[in-house]
């Protein structure tokens, strides 16, 4: 079992940046991929993107392609989160998530350990 422990939000003015980290641990970090979520208040969780365990591919919601870069350091045990040109609608809680499918998964339900959860703030 995978214990994900997310860490790197806080309040940023619109167009500023952030970098999310995901430490890993209680498991093989490797035999997982790893994904980011988001939940603003009143929505559903939807999904940020995605990296492969050996991090050959990436995958992104189409609202942060271009300005968020997913990224893994297995021999950290940890993912990031490196976010650019941050808006308002950004904003949101940002959760880390490890699966154990071979696929791309970009749905809450396919992923089966879960973080707590970090603030990301943004100012317009």
């Amino acid at each position: 079992q995978v214990q994900l422990v997310e860490s790197g939000g806080g309040l940023v003015q619109a167009g500023g940046s952030l970098r999310l980290s995901c430490a890993a641990s209680g498991g093989t970090f490797s035999s997982y991929a790893m994904g980011w979520f988001r939940q603003a208040p009143g929505k559903e969780r939807e999904f940020v993107a995605t990296i492969s365990r050996n991090s050959g591919r990436t995958y992104y919601a189409d609202s942060v392609k271009g300005r968020f870069t997913i990224s893994r350091d297995n021999a950290k045990n940890t993912g990031y989160l490196q976010m650019n040109s941050l808006k308002p609608e950004d904003a949101g809680v940002y959760y880390c998530a490890a699966s154990g499918l071979l696929r791309i998964a970009t749905t809450p339900k396919e992923y089966a350990y879960w973080g707590q959860g970090t603030q990301v703030t943004v100012s317009s």
